[in-house]
């Protein structure tokens, strides 16, 4: 392949390249290139937010360059302070050793297990001494430290900035160092670590690494980053019938990004034909929608369950059905329980607030009619098909 397609095929979706003749030349030297993209365990499950660098990763991976998913087992239990206003809780090795299996179990439907290779960061800096440590620091200033904007700004507003939270951008620095990387990848709010990579390699004697930054990807509402908190994401281990509806719920406008940050079937020239066409009236999005649920689906399911995740929207949004196949749960709801509550406790929202403003959206329903009396309780002896959304059902029982 050419240097000018590979170029364009590797920064396609970047919002930020650093620096782009730097990776041009690496990309001369026709050597398979070190690309380290590195994740925190600090939750059990991925979604598509997640998989924007592992889509990446893939790119650079059928160009035959050496992907290492970095698995910051030693930075999950400082905590990223990286967008936070006050100092995060550190997680327990227990919840990182846990949390890191479940990533190792995911990423596989993204990445060519025999292409990737898996690190951890506790590999080098758990044999790090206490003076290693303090070498490493000496190497990084307070006032630099204080150039990101989210350590300038809890410093300006008096709000704690915890010594080991300094650590954290050091220490993801150091990582490229000890896995001498040609290139690193991560979102946008990662720009600032891994720009210290670059300054500590340089240190070190390493030629710097280029600096890939990618978007954060937004969830299915349109407006906020895709997040479970938010209840707008979309999970890699989700059902494929939930999966299918959700990427049928987003903008159409918003397609066109989900294409281009997530396809791998799909180049960019022919994202930008189907947008065309879409735009002057000779296609319909919703088809180029339906292409993106079945590839999406097929990656992290199989096409058998794509094809039957089409056949089930078909009939329930076409048609006005249900789905088959109903999940049952039964509750204990002594005196009574608030619907909001009934919706979290079975899985419908993520959170009480969540339910609180599907319900104030008229998006709630009881066998098949709308309800939006936040008030209502459920008693027991009642049961009922519960609706959420157009795609969220759940067969309750109340005892």
């Amino acid at each position: 392949m050419l240097v000018d397609e590979a170029y364009s095929i590797l920064v396609r979706g970047c919002e930020e390249v650093l620096l782009e003749d730097a990776l041009k030349d690496k990309l001369k030297e026709g050597r398979p290139l070190r690309v380290k993209a590195g994740f925190d365990p600090t939750a059990p499950d991925l979604h598509l937010g997640h998989t924007v660098l592992l889509h990446k990763m893939r790119q650079f991976q059928e160009q035959g360059h050496e992907v290492m998913f970095l698995i910051g087992d030693f930075t999950g239990m400082i905590g990223d302070p990286t967008g936070k206003s006050a100092t995060r809780k550190v997680l327990t090795r227990e919840d990182v050793v846990e949390n890191a299996k479940s990533y190792e179990q995911q990423i596989y439907k993204v990445l060519d297990p025999e292409k990737t290779v898996v690190m951890f960061n506790s590999t080098w800096m758990g044999a790090m001494s206490s003076s290693d440590l303090i070498q490493l620091a000496s190497r990084h200033t307070v006032a630099r430290m204080l150039e990101r904007d989210d350590f300038d700004k809890r410093y300006k507003s008096g709000q704690s900035i915890a010594i080991h939270e300094f650590l954290y951008p050091l220490v993801q620095g150091y990582d490229s160092v000890a896995m001498r990387a040609d290139i690193e990848i991560g979102g946008t709010d990662q720009k600032f670590n891994m720009l210290v990579g670059r300054e500590l390699q340089r240190q070190y004697g390493q030629t710097p690494q280029v600096v890939l930054t990618m978007p954060i990807l937004e969830g299915t509402d349109g407006v906020q980053k895709m997040s479970k908190s938010l209840g707008n994401y979309i999970g890699v281990s989700e059902p494929a019938n939930e999966m299918f509806g959700k990427v049928m719920s987003i903008s159409d406008e918003l397609m066109w990004r989900y294409f281009t940050l997530l396809s791998l079937d799909k180049s960019q020239d022919e994202i930008d034909a189907m947008q065309a066409k879409a735009a002057a009236g000779e296609a319909n999005p919703r088809n180029y929608k339906v292409e993106l649920a079945m590839e999406l689906i097929t990656r992290f399911h199989d096409r058998e369950a794509a094809e039957g995740a089409l056949n089930d929207f078909e009939r329930r949004f076409k048609q006005g059905q249900m789905p088959e196949e109903i999940k049952e749960h039964t509750l204990a709801v002594g005196d009574g329980m608030a619907i909001a509550n009934v919706l979290k406790a079975v899985g419908l929202t993520a959170s009480t607030s969540e339910a609180l403003r599907m319900l104030k959206q008229g998006a709630v329903k009881l066998d098949g009619e709308r309800i939006e009396d936040k008030a209502r309780v459920f008693v027991a002896g009642e049961s009922y098909v519960v609706q959420v959304g157009k795609r969220r059902f759940a067969k309750v029982t109340m005892e």
